[in-house]
């Protein structure tokens, strides 16, 4: 899903440029920004499911720890990125084509330490999709919080139940007047993540419970989903309708993933996941790239530059997940250990003189 997220992702970017589509098409990729909300959503669940108890057994000595290791997944292909980007924006000012308003300098700090979407500033600025790692980042942040003072096993699981519908209800609220999820990311974008993530780890509870007898409550999470769906097509508010809709999409997805026939099993989906991370981050430079090198007009791009560029774009996520993501975050994941050998060796030979 994390695959199929992504590349909704890269569509709604191009979106403009493919006048040559269907309009109905184009107004179904209009609304690729909202695969993000799917991916807070499982960014949640997943983190749930893997360090709540981690760090629960672990006490406030697993927070470093954890933290570390979402930094390596995240940080190092983002720098990559936005060094990329920076190194493009200096090309441009030395003929002088830079976009100040769009690149500047200034916030270059705010992007380092993942704090853009924190408040800070106005606008989106230099590689655009990075906004939701900066919020993703505050999002781990409070879930250090969050699984000491909350364990969902405790709770009923129609308390849950309600708990996620209060959450939605919450999202809705925090939205009050944005008539789209994607309205004003830099005012609604932290708001709209924290909230999603934590709906994520609900629902990761919910499947923990339900995963052994799976058929009944997945079959009303679909119902669910079809419902909130409708609910938008006939004109209930987006910040509503579609995280509902996700939310019970992703438990029914969940429930039924050990299914047999299941067509998310398929390698090359599976594969596209694992490079999803990479894809998220570099569409949108390599796409502001291909139009420089290419063309003038940002609108109806021949069909065969679109082509080529979808087959940059997988090319681009191949590369940046083998040579940079995974090593980068091998290395970072090791450093801890070898710095403790380091000390250790050190501890070693000054107690031996």
């Amino acid at each position: 899903m994390r695959g199929i997220a992504a590349w909704l992702v890269v569509l709604f970017h191009i979106r403009l440029s493919l006048d040559w589509l269907p309009p109905a098409v184009i107004a179904l990729f209009a609304k690729g920004y909202l695969a993000v909300d799917f991916f807070f959503l499982l960014s949640g669940f997943v983190i749930w499911l893997s360090w709540s108890e981690r760090l629960r057994e672990g006490g406030m000595r697993a927070v470093p720890g954890f933290l570390w290791r979402r930094l390596a997944r995240i940080w190092p292909l983002h720098i990559v990125m936005l060094g990329a980007t920076l190194a493009l924006v200096l090309a441009l000012a030395a003929t002088g084509r830079h976009d100040a308003g769009h690149y500047p300098y200034a916030e270059l700090p705010l992007h380092v330490l993942l704090m853009q979407t924190w408040g800070f500033t106005d606008h989106l600025a230099w590689n655009d999709p990075s906004w939701s790692i900066s919020t993703e980042w505050a999002a781990y942040l409070l879930f250090t919080l969050v699984a000491f003072a909350l364990d969902w096993r405790r709770v009923p699981s129609w308390a849950v139940v309600a708990a996620i519908v209060a959450l939605l209800a919450l999202l809705h609220v925090a939205m009050a007047g944005a008539p789209t999820l994607g309205t004003d990311i830099w005012i609604f974008g932290l708001r709209r993540c924290l909230i999603e993530f934590a709906v994520g780890g609900a629902l990761c509870s919910l499947w923990e419970r339900w995963r052994d007898a799976p058929l009944v409550p997945a079959l009303v999470a679909i119902s669910c989903a079809v419902v909130a769906f409708v609910a938008k097509l006939y004109g209930q508010p987006e910040t509503l309708t579609v995280p509902a809709a996700f939310a019970a999409a992703l438990l029914a997805l969940a429930l039924t993933s050990g299914m047999r026939g299941n067509p998310l099993e398929i390698p090359a989906l599976h594969y596209l996941g694992e490079i999803s991370y990479a894809t998220y981050l570099s569409h949108f430079l390599l796409f502001v790239i291909v139009k420089l090198a290419l063309i003038d007009d940002v609108h109806g791009i021949e069909p065969i530059l679109i082509a080529l560029y979808l087959v940059l774009m997988l090319g681009t996520s191949v590369a940046l997940h083998h040579l940079v993501e995974r090593p980068a975050q091998d290395w970072m994941n090791r450093f801890p250990a070898r710095l403790r050998r380091t000390g250790n060796a050190d501890q070693a030979a000054s107690s031996s003189t």
